[in-house]
């Protein structure tokens, strides 16, 4: 179910290395603390700034990414979960007048 506001990510947004298309340019002013910091992080790990700081935005929006979409449940909880979903409670007052309800557009 696509949510108001979220667009669909691209198929090969989880694949390392995905092919693009064209590269762009993403400018950043940060202070010279903080670069520093990402420059010692980099070095640590042998890669460049750029490449560490597309791999670390990358795997946050994953993260996110998956947060809005994943959820994982233990064996009992996703018994309840497909036990509500195939037997919804049936609809109260309120739902059943607003169905009833001719719309604003068929009058």
């Amino acid at each position: 179910m696509r949510r108001p506001g979220f667009s669909e990510p691209s198929s090969d947004f989880l694949v390392e290395g995905a092919p693009s298309v064209a590269k762009g340019a993403i400018n950043l002013r940060i202070e010279p603390q903080v670069r520093r910091l990402i420059d010692d992080a980099a070095a640590i790990l042998g890669k460049t700034r750029t490449e560490f700081m597309v791999e670390s935005a990358r795997r946050q929006a994953i993260d996110v990414l998956l947060d809005q979409r994943l959820f994982a449940l233990d064996a009992d909880r996703f018994d309840a979960f497909v036990d509500a979903l195939d037997n919804p409670p049936a609809p109260g007052l309120k739902l059943r007048a607003l169905l009833e309800r001719k719309p604003a557009w068929r009058t």
